[in-house]
């Protein structure tokens, strides 16, 4: 084993010491940035105020077609022709189905027959009866025999009633034979398929027109009374853009599950912008306006966005930048309604990547690109 020579041990020992014995020397403390305050000056601010903004509760609400129905047939007979596929659009009027029409047509030509044969009586009725006429004036033939041309008359121009019932019943039965739309939509389901035998009552396809929608909501009954008394009411696209609508209505009972009234809004019509973007079956949101409340707002240009934070910078009075994160409620003409974050009178940057800029400088301590310093 060597053996350290003892010069050598007494200088590291000493050497030790004197590190010991001499504490580091402190950092600098951080420069102060004078030039901070007076960047910050020349941002452009704005002053958290308070507003009067509409009371407005939201609520879920699912968009349908004012007009949705389903077709029967009105008579018997085999399917022939479905002219018409599920979402094909049909105009109003259009034949959709069309029923085998061989008997029915016999039914007319038949009626139209006994018509004509009715006619023929009528005018022989009519005819005998002058004559009997003329004869009884002169007194040639007797008043029973008058009355019974009478009464073959009356009966032979009911027969001719009969007869154009039957026809006007036969031409109907005819019509039914083809199914035409009530109103110009979207077809929807087919119920039937060709080869099959219709009854009356049978349904035979459904459809819905996109020219009038409206959506059902379920009111919560302690808002009914506003919306009863004639709330305001609009109707929010997916894209949050509200929509005014068109006549309320408040069904006069509650469902005895959920305590609530359903309530109809109708939508106005397809040509009104942005009604063309609702379809029968989304969900949007209904908004009742029912008074005035005040609530602070700032403009929507003065709000950061970091992925799910949302945020603004605040500008205290001796000049320095904060980043304070913020609550947001609804959107309002340029401004936005702030729910919790700030206060009302403080002032918020209104360019958050110039007060990014400085905030970072501020935190840094360095002067802020462009600014001069004596």
């Amino acid at each position: 084993m060597r053996l350290l020579k003892p010069c050598a041990v007494l200088t590291a020992f000493f050497a030790f010491q004197s590190l010991a014995a001499d504490p580091p020397a402190p950092a600098d403390p951080p420069v102060a940035n004078p030039a901070a305050p007076q960047a910050a000056s020349a941002l452009a601010t704005a002053v958290v105020v308070s507003r009067t903004v509409p009371r407005e509760y939201r609520l879920d609400g699912i968009v349908e077609a004012v007009n949705r129905s389903t077709v029967s047939a009105q008579t018997q007979g085999q399917v022939q022709e479905i002219l018409f596929d599920v979402d094909d659009y049909v105009e109003k009027g259009t034949v959709v189905v069309r029923l085998k029409d061989t008997e029915h047509r016999a039914r007319v030509a038949q009626a139209t027959a006994d018509l004509k044969s009715a006619t023929a009586q009528v005018k022989q009725a009519r005819d005998e009866h002058a004559r009997f006429k003329g004869l009884f004036d002169k007194k040639n033939v007797s008043d029973s025999a008058m009355d019974k041309a009478t009464a073959e008359l009356a009966g032979a121009q009911a027969a001719l009633d009969a007869a154009g019932a039957r026809l006007a019943q036969a031409q109907e039965q005819l019509k039914y034979t083809e199914i035409r739309a009530p109103y110009s939509g979207i077809l929807t389901e087919r119920k039937v398929s060709v080869g099959e035998m219709a009854s009356p009552g049978q349904p035979l396809v459904s459809g819905i027109s996109l020219d009038t929608l409206r959506v059902a909501v379920d009111v919560p009954q302690s808002l009914i009374g506003p919306v009863r008394a004639g709330a305001r009411a609009l109707v929010y696209l997916p894209d949050d853009t509200p929509l005014e609508s068109g006549a309320v209505t408040v069904f006069p009972y509650a469902d005895a599950g959920s305590n609530t009234f359903r309530v109809r809004v109708d939508l106005p019509a397809g040509a009104a912008p942005g009604a063309s973007r609702l379809f029968p079956g989304m969900f949007v949101k209904i908004g009742f306006v029912v008074g005035e409340k005040a609530e602070l707002a700032v403009p929507q240009a003065s709000v950061v966005h970091r992925s799910e934070v949302k945020g603004v910078y605040v500008v205290d009075a001796s000049g320095r930048v904060h980043l304070r994160q913020v609550r947001l409620g609804r959107a309002l003409a340029g401004d936005v309604v702030v729910l919790s974050g700030l206060t009302a009178g403080e002032q918020v940057a209104l360019d958050p990547i110039a007060a990014g800029v400085l905030l970072k400088a501020q935190a840094a301590g360095r002067p802020v690109a462009g600014d001069r310093h004596d």
